[in-house]
């Protein structure tokens, strides 16, 4: 994303990772488009940034966190964030059944269980209670529909290769994946747990500052 934004909008960029490996190839991605004046990549815990930011984007991360990291995670972007400053949250969520203590786990909670057992999908009422005070309304929230068709796929293409995963990773880990890309397609394809894309704003007295419409936000 930040080679995308660097390249189309000419941003300035800056991402963390706690990954040495995935570090390793954003850098190198970033050195093949000759980016490396406009984006750095830091191996650092995203709670440990300093500074403030224009925008910020955080894109299938939240869901690894765990709920007791939740808290920390929000004040953290609203601490990094700028007065004004927009902020795109893109993560799994499951419906809330209105009773956060007492609701009942969907099946990728089952899945998320047996595969990462520290990863839990976060409730959509829950995120908007968490952020409640320190947003302004959300300027967009998307759902995309297209995760379970991308589960299914990678199930299959792992179902056809199977032997060589076996050889690479052996049987028990192997089959554990198979069953949790299996689960994670059924899950989204019956709506249980779904992709939500966020656009919120940095709460600030005044007038805002932002474009007036959303065209204007994104470029078109």
């Amino acid at each position: 994303m930040l080679i995308h934004a660097a390249k189309n909008y000419g941003v300035i960029g800056h991402g963390v990772s706690l990954s040495e490996a995935q570090t390793k190839l954003a850098r190198e991605r970033i050195r093949a488009e000759g980016l490396e004046d406009r984006i750095t990549i830091e191996i650092k815990s995203y709670a440990e940034l300093s500074g403030s930011f224009d925008k910020i984007s955080s894109i299938g991360m939240f869901e690894h966190l765990g709920l007791a990291n939740h808290a920390t995670y929000f004040s953290t972007i609203h601490r990094l964030l700028k007065p004004g400053g927009i902020y795109l949250h893109h993560a799994i969520t499951r419906r809330s059944k209105g009773d956060m203590k007492n609701a009942q786990g969907s099946g990728i909670q089952s899945a998320d269980q047996i595969h990462l057992p520290r990863r839990r999908t976060r409730h959509d009422r829950d995120d908007a209670r968490q952020s409640r005070g320190a947003w302004l309304p959300r300027l967009r929230c998307r759902e995309f529909a297209r995760y379970a068709r991308t589960c299914r796929l990678w199930a299959e293409r792992l179902h056809a290769r199977f032997d060589e995963a076996i050889a690479e990773v052996g049987e028990a880990k192997a089959r554990l994946w198979l069953l949790y890309l299996t689960g994670c397609s059924i899950t989204f394809e019956r709506a249980s747990a779904q992709i939500f894309q966020t656009v919120v704003t940095k709460r600030a007295r005044g007038p805002s500052g932002l474009p007036p419409t959303r065209a204007d936000i994104y470029g078109r």
